[in-house]
């Protein structure tokens, strides 16, 4: 059973001798030797012809041994018009410089490390070109010095290596606006100082952390707008980005003007993104100042065409509703004019009675301030009402509802989801009930408080601060003045 296994089996069959091993390894070893040094030469090329640098390599006699396609692009001569010159004198370098030119460069055969030189060198169609090398000696198996290999480049284009690396270095140390490098999945991976300060984070802290950990409000616009670069490419002019950055008291608004670039590989043969380069420069104080001087153009021109109407009107009380109804535009939704009913003694602490007489349209929109028929009966004011507290005080009174955001655009906090101020507050001060943030001014005249002027602004708007009261008392001035006109008439 064995021997039969064994005829099918032997591929030589039984009448086949068997061959002698050692010549059948050695045969072996030698063909695969001979393969390795070959596949290994071609090795050798492909990695001289990929490289991005030029590079010639010369023997200890200073023949030329290699040269690749990269030293054939920038000076013209190809590898086999290269090869096995005698170093450059008679075709790559004048003859002037042709023996300073191998003396430079053989003597690195000698020393360690590497060696930079600067050569003027010449083309083949005649031109000549600068070229920046670093060369370094090469030892045999026996360690004797046995030849030199030299990369060189184009100085100029060195120049612009070493420029672009420069720029990089500057934008990312101390640039005087942010730089934030994202990668595709919207994460920073590498900020530089401004930056860094402007999420009030340290530069490390930041690196690959989501954007809506960063930016409290805003991060969709940010988001958005990164996005597109990624898809569409950059835009043509900066955006302006309003977010809500933390602090250590809570949040800060900020105005970033952004700039945005897509950056892709240049390694790869199709544009393949790596990601955006966010540059922005923090405008919050020139924009609110801009939007301040806006504001008091505007204001300043509502109150000269409000005084020019004014002069026309016959009844005074029109005369100040239309003072009001001017300054109404960009600045509050509702404004309520009471006077005082009757007199009140002098140091006595009989509480006013204010009667509403002139009022906006209370249905839910904004119009013009028109007379109301009371018969004299005093508004329902409670104790400690706004406009009790601003006859009391001689001065403007601000309040919002609970819930309502605080602040200026610029640096107020989020009002929270959900948190939407009840109708009922504005109901029980006797104002309409879509009011949130309330002002109220007294009413000055000779010497005597009329009554008082209320502006009433719904949620979509900020609460009133300090310039609003300033120039609604300017406004309350100029509405007292024509109401004194009126309670004299009646008398």
């Amino acid at each position: 059973m064995s021997a039969s296994r064994s005829e099918t089996t032997d591929p030589r069959g039984p009448d086949k001798p068997d061959p002698d091993p050692e010549s059948e390894s050695g045969a072996g070893a030698g063909g695969g030797g001979a393969e390795r040094d070959e596949a290994g030469s071609d090795l050798l090329a492909a990695l001289l012809d990929g490289m991005d640098a030029a590079l010639c390599a010369f023997d200890a006699d200073g023949v030329i041994t290699h040269w690749n396609r990269e030293a054939e692009r920038i000076l013209g001569w190809s590898a086999e018009e290269a090869v096995g010159r005698q170093g450059f004198a008679g075709w790559a370098a004048r003859t002037a410089d042709a023996d300073e030119v191998r003396a430079r460069l053989m003597a690195v055969m000698d020393t360690p490390g590497r060696q930079v030189d600067e050569f003027a060198l010449l083309r083949k169609d005649g031109g000549r070109v600068l070229i920046r090398t670093q060369s370094s000696g090469m030892r045999g198996a026996d360690g004797k010095p046995a030849g030199v290999y030299s990369a060189f480049s184009e100085v100029h284009e060195q120049i612009d290596l070493e420029r672009s690396i420069a720029l990089s270095e500057a934008l990312f140390d101390d640039a005087s606006w942010g730089v934030v490098l994202v990668d595709v999945d919207l994460r920073p991976t590498v900020v530089n100082g401004y930056a860094a300060r402007a999420f009030g984070s340290g530069r490390g802290s930041v690196l690959g952390r989501p954007l809506g950990e960063l930016v409290v409000q805003g991060v969709e616009e940010v988001e958005a707008a990164l996005h597109h670069v990624l898809a569409e490419g950059a835009p043509k002019s900066p955006a302006e980005l309003w977010v809500s950055v933390p602090v250590a008291d809570g949040e800060r608004r900020r105005c970033w003007r952004s700039g945005f670039l897509r950056l892709a590989s240049p390694l790869a043969e199709e544009p393949v993104p790596l990601g955006v380069g966010w540059m922005f420069q923090d405008v919050t104080e020139s924009k609110l100042a801009a939007q301040e001087g806006d504001r008091l153009r505007f204001r300043s021109s509502q109150l000269y065409r409000a005084g020019r109407a004014a002069a026309e009107c016959e009844d005074p009380l029109e005369a100040a509703t239309v003072y009001l109804d001017f300054a109404l535009a960009g600045f509050a939704d509702h404004a309520l004019i009471d006077l005082v009913a009757g007199e009140r003694p002098d140091g006595s602490a009989a509480p006013v009675r204010l009667v509403r007489v002139a009022e906006t349209p209370s249905g839910g929109g904004a119009g013009q301030g028109m007379p109301v028929e009371t018969g004299g009966i005093p508004v329902r004011y409670v104790t400690g009402h706004p406009a009790l507290q601003a006859m009391d005080r001689n001065g403007s009174v601000r309040a919002s509802a609970p819930g309502a955001s605080a602040g200026s655009a610029a640096s107020a906090p989020a009002q929270a989801p959900g948190a939407v101020p009840s109708p009922a507050w504005a109901t029980y001060r006797q104002w309409p009930p879509d009011s949130v943030h309330a002002l109220c001014t007294v009413l000055r005249s000779r010497g005597r408080s009329l009554g008082v002027v209320t502006f009433l602004r719904g949620a979509s708007r900020a609460t009133f601060e300090r310039p609003d009261a300033v120039y609604a008392e300017d406004v309350t001035i100029r509405v007292a003045a024509a109401l004194d006109l009126f309670d004299v008439l009646s008398d």
